[in-house]
């Protein structure tokens, strides 16, 4: 790194020399100053970065010692995944719950064990988030496990590996989206849909001009810097904006979104997440979704507008949608009564579930 850092200061030396020399040659004393002073800030940009001090991330523990007392692992694809499991060996129906981006599998500890009495219900955290992996650029050989593809793949290796041929897919907000990737291309395993306040139509990813940069020396080394400001205040105001009333947040749910920020490498993992989220073509394949799917959304969710739900229940084949008044953009976590009980009466309208089934948790 110091060869780096010295060779870069080189380069710059040199560079205005050359340009301090030409600005010499008869040039007008007050252009002379402002392009010299351009010329300064614009290597202060280039090089500022690569020399910049990064303090290391401080207080950090190996998942394993953040896990709860119900925490399980198992290695898929190389990648240690955490996820918490309930079941009932007297029903055969299978759930996996797939978590929304700064998110974890906690958002589903109101509502697993209903799900879990339904049979076989797996909640976990996608790779980079909560206690799985947060493997580092070079770790992977294949997919990219940051990817839209990747973690649909890995999805399907779970459903795998708890012996889940064929379930039902709960997915929130980004995890809807990888929900409708494994849909679309494992349409086999998929039963149906609960999509809950599902992001559809923002395809993913950073304006065109911007995404180069993200694999610039420059922002690969102070964009994890960057990314730990969710870690702070900024992530707590996500967290309230989510909610239609921020003031039921109470101090067990702010303290458990912010153990994932205590995992070793969180940072770089979510700079590598960001890099990977590109652009996708789910809104223009939504006819080939022909499970039966239920849209359910907070009625005031301010994230993801109730129209935007409206507008996907209107467009797949087989949808119905269900608004849950007073609630915002994580309904199973602000309003989980109304959340269970809209879920139950649709899986028995559906006969996914016996007629008589009410919900116990």
């Amino acid at each position: 790194m110091g060869i780096l850092f010295s060779d870069a200061q080189r380069v710059s030396t040199n560079a205005y020399l050359k340009v301090t020399s030409w600005l010499n040659q008869g040039m007008p004393f007050r252009i002379k100053v402002t392009l010299a002073i351009l010329l300064s800030l614009l290597l202060l940009l280039i090089i500022g970065p690569l020399i910049l001090p990064i303090p290391a991330l401080k207080d950090t523990e190996p998942a394993e010692q953040l896990a709860d007392a119900d925490s399980q692992f198992i290695d898929i694809n190389n990648l240690s995944i955490h996820y918490k499991q309930k079941h009932n060996d007297a029903q055969d129906e299978h759930f996996l719950l797939l978590h929304d981006f700064a998110s974890w599998s906690y958002t589903w500890h109101n509502v697993l064990p209903y799900f879990g009495g339904l049979g076989n219900a797996a909640a976990f955290d996608r790779p980079g988030f909560g206690l799985s992996a947060r493997p580092l650029r070079g770790d992977w050989q294949d997919s990219n496990p940051y990817s839209l593809t990747g973690q649909s793949e890995l999805s399907v290796a779970l459903m795998d590996a708890l012996g889940m041929n064929e379930g039902i897919l709960v997915g929130h907000s980004t995890g809807a989206t990888v929900a409708l990737q494994l849909a679309l291309t494992h349409p086999e395993r998929v039963k149906a849909l609960i999509l809950v306040d599902p992001v559809v139509f923002d395809s993913g990813g950073l304006s065109p001009w911007v995404r180069p940069l993200l694999y610039s020396p420059q922002l690969r080394r102070v964009g994890p810097y960057f990314m730990r400001q969710l870690a702070d205040e900024p992530g707590e105001t996500l967290l309230r904006s989510s909610w239609y009333d921020p003031e039921a947040i109470d101090d067990a749910t702010i303290n458990a979104y912010r153990v994932p920020f205590q995992v070793e490498n969180w940072d770089k993992a979510l700079f590598e997440l960001s890099k990977a989220n590109q652009p996708h073509q789910l809104a223009e394949q939504l006819m080939n979704i022909t499970v039966p799917v239920l849209v359910i959304a907070g009625e005031n969710d301010a994230l993801v507008t109730a129209d935007l739900s409206e507008q996907l229940a209107q467009q797949l084949p087989d949808a119905d949608l269900s608004l849950l008044a007073e609630c915002g953009h994580i309904p199973q976590e602000e309003c989980p009564d109304a959340f269970l009980s809209s879920v139950n009466d649709w899986l028995i309208t559906q006969q996914l579930i016996p007629e008589g089934t009410t919900v116990t948790n």
